[in-house]
């Protein structure tokens, strides 16, 4: 199994790597010229994001390598790894933000509000770019999606800088910045956590999230020449992929009647459930040692079927 990364993907990232690495530079600079706080953290998140972008890309091309004798599901979850990095980093730098702000809340400072809205302006035009590209490509990639959590945070306090600089002039209220900057932070804390636990659903083989495995067993049992299901497994190998595993209880038939069966049972899980990778086992109705295994009678079935490509074809392995 194995996924191929989208050269257009790939352009989006490297394009998007570059252009916020250059922004953050100027966000540091406009932070000390204008005595801004909440530029200065959102240059410490951009920052972040640079190397958001860089693990994202770094986990597209981890994804696209094929299996191999010792990683036979291939490197899917390498991007579900970087995925977690990221969402870390994310929380580890809204900490900081969240404590620089609280010490600026007590002692407040005069903050140049006219180099914050303009620089805030070209972090919208940037983190807005970025995130419509970004919105194009896979949305259910977890590594995509936790830099997408990434830009979009940004997008989000580079538009409340805005309107904190125009407070900031009407008002002449010095504590509009920390606080936008306690906003901004508990926003992107949030959006991290999300991915935080989608990883770990991923890493620990947890039921994939939108799946009930009452249903899942309901359905296959209603599948035609199917009397149960019992040992039934469902996790994800990637963002992307779902595998089961199951043991199939069967009347004694044939083996071209039990293929027909499998297909019913395969057919069902890739159109309903998006879950192409299947190992099923058939125990026959007739026949059940204490192993509860079929011995001669086991479904010659250990299928590899119908591994989703990402760009929608397939294929079939033994």
């Amino acid at each position: 199994m194995h996924s191929h990364a989208h050269p257009h993907t790939g352009r989006i990232l490297n394009w998007s790597l570059l252009a916020t690495a250059v922004f953050v530079l100027i966000e540091i600079f406009a932070g000390f010229r204008g005595h801004s706080l909440a530029l200065l953290s959102d240059a410490g998140h951009n920052a972040t994001d640079a190397l958001a972008l860089l693990l994202a890309w770094f986990g597209l091309r981890q994804e696209a390598r094929p299996p191999d004798e010792r990683r036979t599901y291939g490197y899917q979850r390498a991007g579900v790894l970087t995925a977690l990095v990221n969402a870390v980093t994310l929380i580890v730098i809204s900490a900081w933000i969240i404590y620089e702000a609280a010490i600026r809340l007590a002692h407040p400072e005069p903050a140049n509000y006219a180099i914050m809205a303009i620089t805030a302006l070209g972090g919208i035009v940037l983190n807005g770019s970025i995130v419509w590209g970004l919105h194009r490509t896979d949305k259910e990639d977890l590594n995509l999606r936790s830099a997408l959590i990434h830009m979009l945070g940004d997008l989000i306090g580079s538009a409340a800088i805005v309107a904190g600089a125009l407070v900031l002039h009407a008002t002449g209220w010095y504590w509009v910045d920390p606080a936008l900057s306690i906003a901004i932070a508990a926003l992107i804390v949030w959006s991290a956590c999300g991915v935080i636990g989608d990883s770990c659903n991923i890493l620990l083989e947890a039921l994939p999230r939108g799946l009930t495995l009452g249903d899942v067993k309901n359905e296959m049992r209603g599948v035609e020449g199917v009397l149960d299901i019992h040992d039934l497994h469902i996790w994800s190998l990637g963002s992307r992929s779902r595998a089961l595993s199951c043991h199939v209880l069967i009347d004694d038939v044939p083996p071209s009647a039990s293929t027909v069966i499998l297909r019913r049972i395969q057919h069902l899980l890739a159109d309903q459930y998006r879950i192409r990778h299947t190992t099923v086992q058939f125990e026959h109705l007739n026949c059940c040692p204490p192993e509860d295994v079929c011995a001669g009678h086991d479904a010659d079935l250990h299928h590899d079927h119908h591994h989703d490509h990402d760009h929608g074809h397939s294929h079939e392995r033994a």
